[in-house]
């Protein structure tokens, strides 16, 4: 086994093991993103001790399984009693450390799913703050690894931690879904052949998700794949959604609501129409809305001009809003049920609302495409309902130059090489003109087409598309 992808990660992971201090080293990131593979399988030769908490287990349940874990690589520890407390648990460990030291020239200690470990009043985490203050910061060969897929616990309890452990973590990394780059890599590494137009296919419904794209099956089309996983007797995602929210977040039911209010709404929502939507008060709002976009489920975006308090929130986790559109109420086990969607008008919303959100989340390769990658920019949306002399107008993503240029950006998912007819260049000019008017912009707009496929160069184009992104280079 080896690791796929990761180059920044595996650059970060190279450093610290090279160090002659004592590191401590939180992982976080949405479940199934692959921490626990990328941890094991990086440190495979130099873990000592490796332990996991157990989703909803209780306390003395965990402590057992800590010892046992343990004693399973420290036979010779003398205290064999269960431990009664974290405290006492993390001593044995620390012995048993102290016992090892001078064979090792690093020690890997990885602690997974640390929040399933922190149950109210179980003393786990003054005991963990504990171990690294008096034990684990002055063994110059230890590297303690915390991993959690409850972001919002890690960034509050471990980063961000406001008592013994503040700033006594060295390194943090957050683990991201797979880039389509990535994804590439990692079908390759699994033997599935894909053009990029199917990767951006499988891409939309699985996003860069290691442990949904292990399951695609070899020899079959994109459609019967998406079958397979979802629409089948007995389909592997067929019930992964209200577990996965559960195990995420505290408040699962209604992290399941807000994502059923923005699927609905491809521009997006405001805080206050969420809200109001779901009917969940503002301190329980803010703390779950603040778990969602920690796990990268939502993305908050200001629209172009307006204040932070008018902020947008998009769902972007691809699972998720192809879960709500098209399986929660599907009949399963039903031949072909994905062929039969693709024709509809929901399918075409579906595919414009997710290449729009690749785009979104690849700004750097569209930023590389169009030679701006040294510039800063804002990347912003923009929305006007309309008046008595202008008609309404919408654009879901804007790149806001630095250097006196304004990208509005069309991204047109389609299988086909794209055509600018009449009637849509006339859109996009309109567009661009009242963008430009209702603004008050003194910078230089221009129309970016983001496309899957070349569109056709006819007059059209030529008159108003200045530049042109293409998915290839969204692969980089």
């Amino acid at each position: 086994m080896e690791v796929v992808g990761r180059k920044q990660v595996t650059q970060i992971l190279d450093q610290l093991m090279l160090s002659n201090q004592p590191e401590f080293l939180a992982v976080y990131g949405r479940r199934r993103v692959g921490k626990t593979y990328l941890i094991r399988q990086y440190f495979e030769e130099t873990l000592v001790f490796d332990f996991s908490g157990s989703y909803q287990g209780e306390t003395s349940v965990q402590q057992y399984n800590f010892h046992k874990e343990l004693l399973r690589v420290f036979p010779a520890m003398e205290v064999k009693a269960i431990p009664k407390s974290w405290d006492e648990a993390f001593q044995n460990l620390a012995d048993y450390l102290y016992t090892i030291e001078h064979l090792h020239k690093k020690m890997v200690v990885f602690l997974d799913e640390v929040p399933w470990l922190d149950k109210p009043r179980s003393g786990f985490l003054s005991a963990l703050e504990y171990f690294w203050n008096q034990h684990g910061s002055k063994m110059q060969k230890l590297m303690l690894v915390v991993c959690g897929s409850a972001a919002s616990w890690m960034i509050q309890n471990i980063l961000e931690a406001k008592g013994g452990l503040y700033r006594r973590i060295t390194k943090s990394i957050e683990l991201l879904p797979f880039t389509l780059h990535e994804t590439q890599l990692y079908f390759e590494y699994l033997g599935l052949t894909y053009t990029h137009y199917q990767i951006i296919q499988l891409y939309m419904v699985l996003g860069g998700i290691p442990f949904y794209l292990k399951m695609i099956p070899r020899g079959l089309s994109v459609s019967q794949t998406i079958d397979a996983l979802f629409f089948a007797p007995n389909a592997p995602l067929s019930n992964e959604f209200e577990p996965l929210y559960h195990s995420l977040f505290s408040n699962g039911s209604e992290a399941i609501d807000i994502s059923l209010a923005l699927s609905g709404k491809i521009y997006g929502l405001t805080r206050v129409e969420i809200m109001r939507a779901v009917n969940v008060a503002a301190g329980k709002f803010s703390r779950i809305i603040k778990s969602m976009i920690d796990c990268g489920f939502v993305k908050v975006i200001t629209p172009y001009g307006k204040k932070k308090k008018e902020s947008i929130y998009r769902l972007t986790d691809f699972f998720t809003h192809f879960y709500l559109r098209f399986v929660k109420d599907a009949q399963k086990g039903r031949p072909n049920t994905w062929e039969s969607f693709s024709s509809s008008p929901a399918y075409i919303a579906w595919t414009g609302y997710a290449f729009e959100n690749i785009c979104l989340l690849h700004m750097p390769q569209i930023h590389q495409e169009l030679g701006i990658q040294g510039v800063y920019t804002e990347v912003s949306s923009w929305r006007f309902l309309g008046d008595d002399g202008w008609s309404g107008a919408q654009v879901d993503l804007i790149i806001d130059r630095k250097d006196g240029i304004i990208h509005l950006c069309e991204a047109k998912f389609s299988n086909n090489d794209f055509v600018i007819t009449k009637d849509y260049n006339t859109k996009l000019r309109q567009k661009r003109a009242s963008f430009k008017y209702i603004t008050k912009t003194k910078k230089q707009v221009v129309t970016t087409l983001i496309s899957t496929y070349p569109a056709v160069l006819n007059e059209y184009y030529l008159e108003e598309i200045h530049t042109e992104v293409q998915m290839d280079a969204l692969f980089k």
